[in-house]
């Protein structure tokens, strides 16, 4: 547009695209600490003169103003889906990790309460009862001493038992939250999708997209891809989850207790199975319950019944106080060695400390069953390799957590609110409405100068 009106338009046009950059600013600051917020910024562009050219006139405009173009969020979808892949790998690990701490402060090695102390005061005790294999003291202390070695096997079969249900009930918690968090994208995608054709701001929408995406990759290690409407696709294994207005439901196609643990996607006419690899909390659960804890429980229930074996071994080979033949020390269930070890002999008078028949008092077989046998070195090694994994797990986390950290800092200095920025913007925005609105005061005196003393003559 060209004439005396020209003017009024580009100043019409500056006070309302600074309006709306002041708008904008008041809204990043007022938000500068709401969890998941993203930084906007207003793209101004300059209103330009006629598209086509006329046939029979010229254009005389200049300076035809500026309009708002956009109003962006300030992200980088690369760097997202980084954050979102280092996530889901940083809560594996920490799941795996605060388990695997939890277990060895159970199991209680070294120290005076674990099962290696108690094997180790059992061994002496048989020691003592050498010395001395007719004395009642000496034998009541061995059957004491067995029993305590018996409840601290006991014991830590409890404990594993223990985190194996706790990692199932969390893995039954965290189905249901990615089901929910599916439920949840599956709608903002088509919340998204209505509003946007329609024009509407949907950057708050965007947000809790973006939220809500980052926590179903740090529960199962999902991959998100954006669509042409804004929304968010999210795969787990390499099978659709999300899939625009449409979510799947995350099930475990395993039964309860059924080792190894495995899922499938339910949401059309059959369960699409999800290959193995599931990373985030859901990963970390399956495999602590499809591979840790059943390994070391089955290490436990070998070191049980090689206890049990070598100990009733030992004492069929020697005689008891009254010179009848050792019988078994100890009962087991091979279904569950560990869990159900019992002591089978409540007599002192019928541990076989002698090596010879008759009531020969000369404890050689107890001297015999106080040496150290494999069972020490099974569970030595079954403990050491526990060790190794907490440590290793630990300094995983560690590595990883810095990891997040850089890739988290990256993200916040490209979506964050730096307050001194936007109040640069907003008094830049401030002083650049003021000048709009002087502009607009001269050209209003200009107008009137020409409407209403144009052609009056002074007397």
């Amino acid at each position: 547009m060209s004439g005396s009106f020209a003017s009024l338009n580009s100043a019409l046009g500056a006070l309302r695209y600074n309006r709306v950059v002041m708008d904008v600013a008041s809204g990043n600051m007022a938000n500068a600490a709401t969890p998941g917020y993203t930084r906007r910024v207003v793209q101004g562009e300059s209103v330009a003169g006629p598209a086509q050219v006329a046939m029979w006139s010229r254009y005389e405009g200049a300076g035809e103003g500026v309009r708002v173009g956009d109003l962006s969020r300030m992200t980088d979808q690369f760097l997202d889906s980084r954050v979102r892949q280092e996530r889901a790998t940083l809560s594996y690990l920490d799941v795996r990790r605060t388990t695997l701490d939890r277990l060895e402060t159970g199991i209680a090695e070294p120290g005076p309460d674990g099962v290696g102390a108690a094997l180790a005061d059992f061994r002496a005790s048989w020691h003592a009862l050498a010395n001395e294999p007719g004395s009642d003291l000496a034998r009541t202390h061995v059957l004491t001493q067995a029993q305590g070695l018996v409840d601290a096997v006991r014991t830590q079969a409890a404990n594993v038992a223990r985190e194996t249900t706790d990692a199932r009930s969390r893995l039954d918690g965290t189905l249901t939250k990615v089901n929910a968090a599916a439920g949840e994208l599956a709608e903002l995608n088509r919340q998204i999708a209505q509003h946007g054709a329609a024009g509407t701001d949907v950057n708050a929408l965007l947000d809790r997209r973006d939220q809500v995406a980052l926590s179903l990759s740090s529960l199962t290690g999902g991959v998100a891809t954006e669509r042409p409407d804004g929304g968010l696709d999210v795969t787990v294994g390499g099978v659709p989850l999300v899939s625009g207005r449409e979510a799947g439901t995350l099930v475990r196609s395993s039964g309860t207790d059924v080792v190894p643990v495995t899922f499938a996607i339910r949401g059309g006419a059959a369960d699409v199975p999800v290959p193995a690899g599931i990373r985030g909390e859901l990963g970390a659960g399956a495999d602590l319950l499809s591979v840790t804890l059943p390994a070391y429980a089955a290490g436990l229930d070998a070191v049980a019944s090689d206890l049990a074996d070598q100990l009733n071994v030992g004492q069929q080979a020697g005689f008891d106080r009254d010179g009848n033949p050792g019988a078994p020390l100890l009962t087991y269930d091979r279904e569950n060695a560990a869990g159900s070890l019992r002591l089978a002999i409540t007599n002192p008078a019928r541990l076989a400390a002698s090596s010879l028949p008759g009531g020969v008092l000369d404890g050689q077989n107890a001297t015999a069953m106080a040496a150290p046998t494999t069972v020490e070195t099974a569970y030595q090694r079954l403990v050491a390799g526990l060790g190794t994994e907490v440590a290793t797990a630990g300094r995983l986390v560690t590595n990883q957590a810095s990891l997040v950290a850089q890739v988290d800092g990256q993200r916040e200095q490209l979506t964050g609110v730096s307050l001194d920025e936007e109040m640069v913007s907003l008094m830049s925005a401030q002083r650049g409405y003021e000048a709009a609105s002087r502009v607009m005061n001269a050209v209003d005196s200009m107008l009137d100068t020409l409407i209403n003393r144009t052609g009056l003559v002074g007397r």
